[in-house]
C-alpha cells in the first residue's frame, strides 16, 4: 500500500534532494518511493496532509543500555550535590538486574522502547552489560534481540565484584564462555575502555575475540578522561568510538582519517556535570559525528533524542541541521545501516512528523513534545493508525 504525505513545510531527507516547501513524499510498502514538490506528487492509496509541518528521517539511536532493573535516582541527586561520577556505580544496577526475573526485565525494556518510539526513534541499538555472568549476559542479549536487530554484547562493562583482584580472569570469561553464549544473539561487541573499567590491552583482547566470533566492534572511549579508547577503536576498525569527551589532537586526527564515527552523548554530560565534548572541533576536522542518548539508569536516564539534539546545539555548538543529521544519518553510519537515517528513494520508510514548521524547533522549543507522528517501515506506529484513509493534521 502506498502513502502520500503532502503539504510538508520542510522536508529533511539527508540527501542532496532536500525539497523546499511545500514538499511531498510517497511511501510504497516499507520503502520511500518518491520525494519532490507537492504540486507534482503522484497519487497514492492513502493521503496524509502534513499541514505545513516538518518531516525528517526517524532518529537512529546508536547507543543505549535498556536491559536492566532498578534505578539510581539517589546517585543522580548526589552528583547534583557535588559528588563526582565514577564507573563503579554500574555495580548497583548489576545487582538489581541479576535479581530481576525475565518478565521484569522484558517489561522495563518494552517501556523504554515505547518511549523511544514516541519521541521519534525508529532504529536503536541495545547493549547488555548489567548481568556480567554467562547466564545473565546471555539472557540480556536475548531480550534485547526481541526488540532490535542492533544488539551489542557488552560483557566488558566493568569487572563484577566476584572478580575483584582478578580482572584477567574476568577478561578470559568475557572472551570465552560468555562470548560463546552471547554471540549468536548479538551483532556487535563493545568494551568500556576507561580507568575503573578496562585498559587498552584488555580492550584489544575483547574486541579481537568478538571479531573472531563474527561480531563487529564498537568502543566506549575517553569518557572520564584522556585515554587510549579512541586509538583502540580506530585501530580495531570500530564502527564508533562513543563518548569522546576528552580527545587530543592525535585522537581527532585518527578519527578524521578513519571510518570510525565519533558518537557523542550529550545527555551524559547533562546528567554528570562533566564537560561537553567539543563537537565543533571534531566536525571542523572532518570527523563523522553521531548523537545518541546513552539511555541507562546511571549516567543518563533519558530516552529523548530531541533533548540530546537541543543539548548538542546549545552546549556543543552544533548547528541545528548538523545536530539533526547526527541524530539520523550519523547514527545510521555508527550502526553501518545505509537503509535508515535518510529519506532518499529506496530507504526504509522511517520518518517523523513534527508539530512545527522546521527541524530547528527541536532545539528552539526544548522539552516540548513536538513529535506528531512516527512511521516505521512505511507503517504509522505512533500515535497509532487512524480509522480513515485520509489523515489531516490541521493547518
Amino acid at each position: 500500500m502506498s502513502v502520500l504525505i503532502t503539504n510538508i513545510g520542510e522536508l529533511i531527507t539527508n540527501t542532496p534532494a532536500d525539497d523546499s516547501a511545500p514538499a511531498a513524499l510517497v511511501l510504497d510498502g516499507d520503502r520511500v518511493a518518491w520525494t519532490g514538490p507537492a504540486a507534482r506528487a503522484p497519487a497514492a492509496d492513502e493521503a496524509v496532509d502534513a499541514g505545513g509541518r516538518a518531516v525528517l528521517p526517524g532518529f537512529v539511536d546508536s547507543h543505549a543500555h535498556l536491559v536492566f532493573a532498578g534505578e539510581r535516582g539517589a546517585e543522580f541527586a548526589a552528583r547534583m550535590a557535588g559528588q563526582p561520577y565514577a564507573a563503579g556505580g554500574i555495580r548497583s544496577t548489576v545487582a538489581a538486574t541479576r535479581a530481576a526475573s525475565d518478565a521484569q526485565l522484558r517489561a522495563n525494556l518494552g517501556r523504554l522502547a515505547a518511549e523511544l518510539l514516541a519521541q521519534g526513534t525508529t532504529t536503536f541499538e541495545c547493549k547488555s552489560g548489567y548481568g556480567l555472568t554467562v547466564a545473565d549476559e546471555a539472557r540480556s542479549v536475548a531480550l534485547a534481540a526481541e526488540v532490535t536487530p542492533e544488539v551489542t554484547y557488552l560483557g566488558a562493562h566493568v569487572v563484577p565484584p566476584e572478580f575483584d583482584g582478578d580482572a584477567a580472569g574476568y577478561v578470559d570469561l568475557v572472551c570465552g564462555a560468555m562470548l560463546t553464549a552471547c554471540a549468536p544473539q548479538a551483532r556487535w561487541v563493545d568494551v568500556f575502555c576507561e580507568r575503573g573499567a578496562f585498559g587498552a590491552d584488555e580492550a584489544r583482547a575483547v574486541l579481537a575475540a568478538g571479531a573472531a566470533a563474527g561480531l563487529l566492534p564498537r568502543v566506549h572511549a575517553n569518557q572520564l578522561g584522556p585515554g587510549p579508547g579512541v586509538q583502540v577503536a580506530v585501530a580495531a576498525g570500530a564502527a564508533s568510538a562513543d563518548h569522546c569527551t576528552y580527545t587530543d589532537d592525535a585522537d581527532v586526527a585518527a578519527l578524521a582519517g578513519s571510518g570510525t564515527v565519533a558518537t557523542l552523548l550529550p545527555g551524559v554530560e547533562f546528567s554528570t556535570r562533566q564537560p561537553y565534548p567539543d563537537a565543533r572541533r571534531l566536525l571542523d576536522a572532518g570527523v563523522t559525528v553521531a548523537i545518541a542518548t546513552d539511555c541507562n539508569p546511571g549516567s543518563c536516564f533519558t530516552s529523548s533524542m530531541p533533548l540530546c539534539i537541543a543539548l548538542a546545539v546549545r552546549e556543543m555548538r552544533m548547528t541545528t541541521r548538523e545536530a539533526v543529521w547526527a541524530a539520523t544519518a550519523g547514527g545510521a553510519r555508527a550502526l553501518r545501516r545505509p537503509d535508515v537515517g535518510h529519506l532518499g528513494v529506496g530507504a526504509r520508510a522511517d520518518l517523523v512528523l513534527l508539530d512545527a514548521p522546521s527541524h530547528a524547533y527541536l532545539a528552539y522549543r526544548p522539552g516540548v513534545p513536538l513529535v506528531a507522528g512516527v512511521w516505521r517501515a512505511g507503517r504509522r506506529v505512533w500515535p497509532g493508525p487512524r480509522s480513515t484513509s485520509a489523515v489531516d493534521f490541521g493547518p
